[in-house]
């Protein structure tokens, strides 16, 4: 039944289409960390729409809050005029999200996905400072439009471009080459010095955990360390957080602990709360400086996603919700801990930070076969770096730990299995 239904897709849909390869059944339904296929096979969802669903799917509050608007004949295409949805979600933004955390920004609506919300934040920086070049740093991923793509470190998708990607250097990020080499000192050396051949830039754009990159968290202190060289330079500094923030690293922002303040913030991904396109730029108000109409967007004004992200924001006005985060968080850490020990011949190395972790293995393939054997029985997972060496986890936020549990089982069963089966190779 399955195999027939797909193929619709193999026929009619573009080449382009990589996640149906990886899980190559046709789904139907979805609800909190389940999703079902056509014939009704159950799968848990370590995946999340890649950051998309922190708050899982079809969340009850957002979709009670949503047909009610589409019932009342709520406004659902606005550009940028001013409406009630709009109107709701920034007064709530302000008072639960930024008042305090002692955030003052400024909200743009550049257009509905997180390369909008990366490009119009290149745009202003160039036009604030007058500079031309941006520094982005390795295994940097900031979406697949030409600006997004010039801060972007992989290869296979720059290539894409079919055009020069230009007016970027690209600088090491923390422990990039090894724990030993300072980064920062590399970088800073590069600024100073007029025979490095690198400009004054207008910008540092960066993920304080790389999700496409291979889940590499950078310290609070190479954080630190990056705001104090931006401040020193008259360098701005633009965090994205489309796929770190939101609560995947503990915190609503990824940056919070660090204790560092942005210049400019992309959000994207889970801000519209229910899986529907929304995207944000914060920009601090001092440099707030476009003009009407400078940058926009058909669709900047997504009136249904306004909704349910101003439903989902309920979740952060106590510290519930960010305990419960800690607590998943730890389980996750532990097991995959656990994972490393029990295997040792995954040679494996935990990453990432909060419900945003995973397992780089240098094992060729392994990563790839861990995420391939885990669909089979049911658990949707997938894979980040250069190489395809990281399997990452990526539950919805609000999974409940016997969610987790299923999927740990899965995962360490697939490993088991894997490992045993290399060792039975090797061994011939």
């Amino acid at each position: 039944m399955i195999n027939n239904d797909l193929k619709i897709f193999d026929e009619l849909e573009s080449s382009v289409r990589s996640y149906v390869r990886g899980f190559p059944t046709v789904f139907k339904k979805a609800k909190g960390y389940k999703i079902w296929d056509m014939d009704g096979k159950e799968y848990i969802d370590f995946f999340a729409g890649a950051g998309a669903l922190n708050y899982g799917h079809n969340d009850d509050n957002m979709k009670k809050k949503l047909i009610e608007y589409i019932m009342e004949d709520g406004i659902a295409h606005s550009l940028d005029k001013a409406t009630d949805a709009k109107g709701d979600f920034l007064e709530k933004f302000n008072n639960v999200i930024l008042k305090p955390r002692n955030m003052d920004y400024k909200v743009m609506f550049p257009g509905p996905t997180g390369t909008n919300t990366v490009e119009s934040a290149l745009k202003l920086a160039r036009k604030v400072t007058g500079r031309t070049n941006v520094i982005s740093f390795t295994n940097g991923f900031h979406g697949m439009t030409i600006g997004s793509l010039s801060v972007t470190g992989n290869q296979a998708k720059r290539e894409g471009a079919g055009i020069p990607l230009q007016h970027v250097v690209t600088m090491p990020y923390d422990s990039f080459v090894s724990e030993n080499l300072d980064t920062m000192e590399y970088l800073e050396r590069f600024l100073e010095d007029n025979g490095s051949g690198v400009e004054i830039p207008a910008a540092m754009i960066l993920e304080t955990v790389q999700g496409e990159g291979g889940v590499n968290a950078a310290s609070f202190e190479w954080l630190q360390r990056i705001e104090d060289l931006c401040k020193r330079w008259g360098i701005l500094l633009i965090i994205d957080d489309v796929q770190a923030g939101i609560g995947r690293t503990g915190t609503f922002f990824s940056f919070e602990k660090a204790g560092i303040k942005p210049d400019i913030v992309c959000l994207s991904k889970s801000i519209g709360g229910y899986g529907l396109p929304l995207a944000l730029t914060l920009i601090k108000p001092e440099i707030d400086i476009w003009n009407p109409g400078e940058h926009n967007g058909t669709f900047r004004g997504n009136n249904m996603a306004f909704v349910t992200a101003t439903e989902s924001l309920t979740y952060w006005e106590t510290d519930e919700f960010e305990k419960s985060i800690a607590e998943k968080s730890e389980k996750v850490t532990q097991f995959l801990t656990s994972l490393i020990e029990k295997y040792p011949e995954l040679q494996g190395e935990v990453k990432g930070r909060g419900l945003m972790q995973g397992i780089s293995t240098p094992v060729e393939g392994l990563a790839g076969e861990i995420c391939a054997m885990s669909f089979k029985k049911g658990l949707i997972m997938e894979t980040a770096g250069p190489e395809d060496q990281v399997f990452k986890l990526f539950p919805p936020l609000t999974i409940d730990n016997e969610g987790l549990e299923k999927g740990f089982a899965i995962i360490e069963e697939c490993v088991k299995s894997l490992v045993a089966t290399k060792e039975a190779v090797a061994a011939k």
